[in-house]
């Protein structure tokens, strides 16, 4: 059978509305679910039957660079026209010679460090001028607030369409705020935490005996079967969730779970890597592999929180500690894009993964000595890794004379709104990023949906 262009070429809004219902009227119907797909193949073309097997939001991972951390990925993600100048005084780790012009779709450049050089434009940062200066902030939401929720809660909701264990598993201090629908953080206090999040007392107790095991998953899936309940489409969710919860219980994932030795060398870490990035790459590490097996889809984790005033006094330790994060990021991105998504189709890992970065203040980008906390007209940034669904590079910037540019939500271009107003658009644009394009799951925060100066894929 040919595909019907009709339905091929479908894009936007009304794509998503017939993957939709396509698949509630094949439930209703009774159709399997391989018959389904076979049938959207058909009709509908290969892309689209693997939009429906895959998963319909991004997993995410967000850095809050609290106490001064998030002036840390300045230096990797630099504003462009203070690196490019190489101003004297400035508080850029690098050079203009050693610096170069991104492929971004606005203005970016690369530092010697910075990640995802070998990636496509699509996998590149977007950076918003967005939110205000919260110095010495443990837990700062400016640059994270949109309306009258908080991005890191949003991004909780839109991710229940695809069901995990634990839908969000976060390392204090953060500060979550609310939005309907929202799922609660599973909270520890450190990297290593994350990994006995998964390691249930019935894991060690009762089940531990592999024979009691698969006896207990086994009764769990029968009764299931007999449930005429568990083929409605309403409680579908709840028991997929169920049968992971059910197969995972008796599994003590340490194993599979934990930072080895291999990984702390593919993330450029060692013993003497400072503890405050040793916590980023153990977390960032372990969440892939939370992510490869399903378990949750969002990390929330603390960045750096050092108040690195005196990181310019000691050049060593800053080239060092830059490197690092770098590698990090960049072995985050390799290990995702090895794996498969769990939730089927032909997408990797890397494929259906937003991160986001914030914090407190950026600090005073001109100003390398005793790196003040103070921001050119207050303002803050919001980084976003929008994978394929942002227009990257910088929306405003920073000049050699201390001049803050500003951008505007519907061209992009210099604008006249404040840092702080610009809020709303920079978490729309990634709350739209972890939606998988989708402006109505925006709106439905209170969020904008962003124009097309902004979005770069709307399919």
């Amino acid at each position: 059978m040919a595909a019907d262009p009709r339905l091929k070429n479908l894009r936007g809004s009304g794509r998503r509305d017939f993957l939709r219902w396509s698949t509630v009227a094949a439930a209703a119907l009774g159709l399997e679910r391989a018959n389904f797909l076979n049938v959207l193949n058909d009709s509908g073309g290969s892309a689209m039957a693997d939009a429906v097997s895959g998963s319909t939001t991004m997993k995410s991972v967000h850095l809050i660079g609290d106490n001064g951390g998030l002036s840390w990925f300045t230096q990797l993600f630099p504003y462009p026209t203070i690196a490019k100048a190489g101003a004297s005084g400035s508080a850029y780790y690098s050079t203009p010679s050693t610096t170069t012009a991104a492929p971004t779709d606005r203005p970016a450049v690369y530092s010697p460090d910075s990640p995802f050089q070998k990636l496509s434009k699509a996998k590149q940062m977007s950076v918003f001028v967005c939110g205000t200066n919260e110095t010495h902030t443990k837990t700062p939401t400016s640059a994270l607030s949109m309306g009258t929720s908080n991005l890191l809660a949003v991004a909780s909701s839109i991710q229940t369409a695809t069901p995990s264990l634990l839908p969000v598993m976060a390392i204090n201090p953060f500060s979550f705020g609310t939005a309907q629908g929202a799922q609660a953080p599973a909270t520890v206090a450190n990297a290593a935490g994350l990994v006995d999040l998964f390691n249930s007392a019935a894991s060690q107790t009762l089940l531990a005996q592999p024979a009691n095991a698969a006896l207990a998953e086994s009764y769990f899936k029968a009764f299931l079967d007999l449930n005429a309940a568990s083929q409605r489409v309403s409680t579908q969710t709840a028991y997929a969730t169920g049968r992971v919860a059910t197969n995972l219980l008796a599994k003590n994932l340490a194993s599979q779970l934990s930072v080895t030795a291999a990984d702390m060398i593919r993330y450029g870490m060692d013993s003497s890597t400072p503890t405050t990035i040793t916590e980023i790459g153990s977390a960032m590490c372990t969440a892939v592999k939370a992510f490869a097996l399903g378990l949750t889809n969002c990390l929330i984790l603390p960045a750096m929180q050092d108040d690195p005033h005196g990181a310019f006094a000691d050049v060593s330790t800053l080239n060092s500690n830059v490197k690092t994060l770098g590698a990090i990021f960049d072995a985050f991105m390799a290990d995702c894009m090895a794996l498969p998504d769990p939730s089927g189709g032909s997408d990797t890992l890397g494929d259906n993964v937003v991160i986001t970065i914030s914090g407190d203040t950026p600090k005073d980008a001109l100003t390398a000595s005793g790196w003040p906390d103070s921001t050119a007209s207050n303002h803050n940034l919001l980084y976003v890794m929008g994978n394929g669904y942002l227009k990257t590079g910088w929306f405003g910037d920073l000049g050699t004379d201390g001049t803050l540019t500003t951008w505007d939500p519907n061209t992009g271009a210099a604008g006249t709104m404040t840092s702080a107003q610009l809020s709303l658009y920079g978490t729309s644009a990634a709350a739209y990023a972890i939606a998988k394009g989708d402006p109505r799951q925006v709106a439905n925060f209170g969020g904008t949906a962003p124009p097309a100066a902004i979005v770069l894929q709307t399919t």
